[in-house]
């Protein structure tokens, strides 16, 4: 069996660069999406279909392309409204190690997981945006080596601090009026390189021990960082559809984690992937078509997006000249990772070609239902687990009953996937299987 989720953020769903996705209908208003109504019932189907959890994506500022701009909803407060709409799925926050206070953001995601019963985690990013760090007061934003050194020692206060509760701290003693066992938490301080705090929190532990830990770094910094931390861990190839890359990427993950003292059985690997289904595979193919299509307006976003994450201007490249000789390494400031996987999939291509193939997905998977779950089926079996975070823009009503009506109940009835909980926490859905 393999796992599922969903990868999603609180935005317009069904708008695109090039206009409104002809199946959005009013889901693009602002009283829709803002209002957390599509993602309310979105989730439902999610946790009918036996979903582990979704996983809210966040940018913390606007884009740079003033031609793509996408307001947003605070990932921590749709994690607060989504957990009062379900009962069993996970739910997974984006939040940036190098601009949060680590003592406020262990209490307030450790208050969602409270208040979820034990179905919250944290996505951790390390935030490689100039504009963000100067919203948030910085001068600029730290090299890629110090936020991962800041995310590594803020990691260890937050996990110290939800820590400090024990369990059955509640002691409810109406002969002595007293509340809480005041032996049953540790006051302590944390004196680091980045980071000083005093604990415990105000907040009690959380019923799945800690929040989940959830990471998607690409680069080695990234991987031995999730490798040490993560109890999820998320993959995109950027569209280089190799199952073996898949497979190197989860070998790779295990022998860090072996290497960090974790065992490999402790953590799942999840691959992103869009699948594009419908009756026939033609259908799906020119489907597919019209979702990537490459318009002047999905190139100027995708150049923008590649400006925006790795702090250098990507137009002043030639576009119908070969892919740039650049270094990922050198990227210092940003997306090594995604460089490197475009750079990868660039041999023989301009530009041009290589953005027109760029996707934020593992694994191609277009046709009918039973055809995508035949390459999903075959994908886990050669690389061994864990499982898939579904990811769609444009997101809309149809793709949801495509994906969680025509393709999971498929893998259901083959017995790939969970046909029904058995577990009622985030951590627990994880490690079942």
């Amino acid at each position: 069996m393999f796992h599922l989720a969903w990868f999603s953020q609180p935005r317009a769903h069904g708008w695109t660069a090039n206009g409104p996705d002809r199946w959005a209908g009013n889901d693009i208003k602002p009283e829709r999406w803002e209002t957390l109504d599509f993602m309310s019932d979105m989730v439902k189907q999610l946790e009918s279909a036996c979903f582990d959890f979704l996983m809210i994506e966040d940018h913390v500022v606007l884009s740079n392309d003033k031609q793509n701009l996408e307001p947003r909803i605070d990932p921590l407060v749709a994690m607060s409204v989504l957990a009062a709409r379900t009962s069993r799925l996970g739910l997974i926050g984006t939040l940036s190690s190098t601009l949060y206070p680590p003592f406020l953001l262990a209490r307030q995601v450790n208050s969602v997981d409270l208040v979820s019963r034990g179905r919250a985690g944290w996505n951790v990013v390390t935030t490689s945006e100039e504009w963000a760090a100067q919203a948030f007061g910085m001068d600029s934003i730290p090299s890629h080596t110090e936020r991962y050194e800041r995310a590594d020692e803020m990691l260890d206060l937050v996990k110290k601090l939800w820590d400090a509760w024990d369990a059955d701290a509640y002691e409810m003693n109406a002969q002595t009026g007293r509340y809480v066992d005041p032996s049953k938490f540790r006051e302590f301080k944390f004196d680091g390189k980045y980071h000083k705090s005093v604990g415990p929190l105000n907040v009690a532990r959380s019923p799945q021990g800690r929040p989940a830990i959830c990471q998607a770094g690409s680069s080695p910094a990234g991987r031995n960082f999730a490798a040490k931390h993560a109890d999820v861990i998320l993959c995109s190839t950027f569209g280089q559809n190799s199952v073996q890359a898949l497979k190197d990427f989860r070998e790779d993950i295990h022998a860090r984690m072996r290497a960090a003292g974790r065992d490999p059985s402790e953590a799942r690997v999840m691959f992103l992937i869009s699948p594009v289904v419908a009756d026939t595979e033609e259908a799906a193919q020119q489907r597919y078509q019209e979702i990537v299509g490459m318009t002047p307006e999905i190139l100027a976003q995708r150049l923008g997006r590649l400006t925006l994450h790795t702090n250098t201007d990507w137009g002043k490249f030639d576009l119908d000249a070969p892919f740039p000789d650049i270094d990922p390494d050198s990227f210092t400031e940003g997306f090594k990772g995604m460089v490197g996987s475009l750079k990868a999939s660039s041999k023989g291509k301009t530009l041009r070609e290589t953005l027109a193939e760029q996707e934020t997905t593992s694994l191609k998977l277009i046709g009918t239902p039973e055809q995508v779950a035949d390459k999903m089926q075959a994908a886990i079996e050669e690389i061994g687990g864990d499982g898939f975070l579904m990811h769609a823009r444009p997101l809309t009503r149809r793709y949801l009953a495509e994906i969680l009506d025509g393709l999971v109940p498929i893998l259901q009835k083959r017995g790939l996937v969970r046909s029904e909980y058995k577990t009622t926490m985030l951590r627990e859905h994880l490690l079942e299987f």
